[in-house]
């Protein structure tokens, strides 16, 4: 991993990069649309396979070979795809590229609108679609403008938004051998790249109890909603003492009729870690509860984990590194830590230099209010190629 500046920067040079990717813009938009207008919410099997058989199609006529990869469980597929790298480069260590093509957005929810202001309103167009279209546009621009660059590997994940319970493998598997990796996900609200992120683990407690006639023989019932509220408030108590720990209780699922004393209820947990030692102690306070009333069985199990991507000098160098590329296209890249996780969690953990937020500047991510700055896209896209082709 290093910036080359005596590598031949192609019949354009690095300087017709910007003015490229502002023309080529056009066409990214309407992919972009066309991705937008195939919702794609995690768990939604066929729209999601329908969504990576375009992206393998789309991926095929920029250069890309490929195609979908199943993941470890019974849920969409992943796609994987490969950019042969050109002229000097080409024996190089490749670059991972990390993408998702789920949505948090239930089908419907939130519709797609494009405003005269060049922005685009819609589910996935912040997070994180827009950074699937940045990747294909990028090596379109390396192919058209003939820059030598090292080989490319892009892996499209179908259940980020989840935590990537499914694919947390292939995403270890791709970066093995890899140069460094990089995060379409989108930036900081003023551009920012992601050096570091939060670790994030979902924990589902679980209670079961005994169902029993709630006015005839209550005592012989043992409340699974008493017993998970009680779990909830102990699990806040212990939290108190770990206040750089972020919880979130998502999801409460119990009981069925208010005559019958429930008899089983669960709970389940985000939680957000900025250190590994701070992960490490409080799942090991949380994941061996012990019942507060008698006859209650309680138990906790992790839906997924991804751990603390800490600060550290190999995200430093490489922020150096694509620095100094961004600066030879005429753009400015600040970097820092972020608050929420992602697939580049598990490549920094695997010792893989890293670096995230490659993705179009917008807002709104995880809400109805989600929009991208298309404008944002040839920026990026450029961006993007300047990195493959000199870092």
């Amino acid at each position: 991993m290093t910036d080359r500046p005596g590598v031949d920067d192609g019949p354009a040079g690095l300087a017709a990069l910007p003015r490229a990717a502002r023309d080529r813009l056009p066409a990214d938009v309407e992919r972009l649309l066309r991705y937008v207008a195939l919702e794609t919410p995690t768990g939604d099997v066929a729209a999601l396979d329908a969504l990576a058989d375009l992206v393998v199609a789309d991926g095929a006529a920029t250069g890309l070979a490929g195609g979908r990869v199943p993941t470890a469980r019974s849920t969409a597929d992943a796609v994987r795809l490969e950019l042969p790298g050109r002229g000097a480069r080409a024996g190089d260590s490749p670059a991972l590229l990390l993408a998702h093509h789920d949505t948090v957005h239930p089908a419907g929810s939130v519709p797609v609108r494009r405003g005269g202001d060049g922005v685009l309103h819609g589910p996935g167009t912040y997070d994180m679609k827009a950074g699937i279209v940045v990747a294909l546009s990028a090596a379109a621009l390396l192919r058209g403008l003939g820059l030598d660059h090292r080989p490319v590997r892009l892996l499209v994940t179908p259940d980020e938004e989840v935590g990537s319970p499914a694919s947390a493998d292939l995403v270890r598997a791709a970066a093995a051998g890899a140069a460094y990796a990089l995060g379409l996900e989108a930036p900081t609200p003023d551009g920012g790249l992601k050096t570091a992120r939060r670790g994030s683990t979902r924990l589902r407690l679980e209670v079961t109890g005994r169902a029993a006639h709630a006015a005839v023989d209550p005592g012989a019932g043992v409340s699974a909603t008493d017993e998970l509220v009680d779990q909830l408030l102990a699990a806040r108590r212990y939290l108190a003492g770990h206040p750089s720990v972020l919880v979130n209780v998502g999801t409460l699922q119990g009981g069925g009729r208010t005559n019958v004393v429930a008899a089983h209820a669960h709970a389940d947990l985000g939680l957000r870690f900025v250190t590994a030692a701070s992960e490490r102690a409080v799942l090991a306070g949380l994941t061996a509860p012990e019942p507060v009333r008698a006859g209650a069985r309680v138990s906790a199990r992790v839906l997924s984990r991804r751990p603390p991507w800490e600060p550290g000098p190999a995200s430093d160098r490489l922020l150096a590194e694509v620095t100094a590329a961004a600066r030879a296209i005429g753009q400015r890249v600040t970097g820092g830590p972020a608050p929420g996780a992602a697939d580049t969690n598990l490549t920094a953990a695997a010792g893989v230099a890293t670096l995230d937020g490659f993705g179009p500047l917008g807002g709104g991510a995880h809400a109805a209010t989600e929009h991208v700055l298309l404008g944002s896209v040839a920026e990026r896209s450029a961006l993007l190629a300047a990195v493959l082709h000199r870092v």
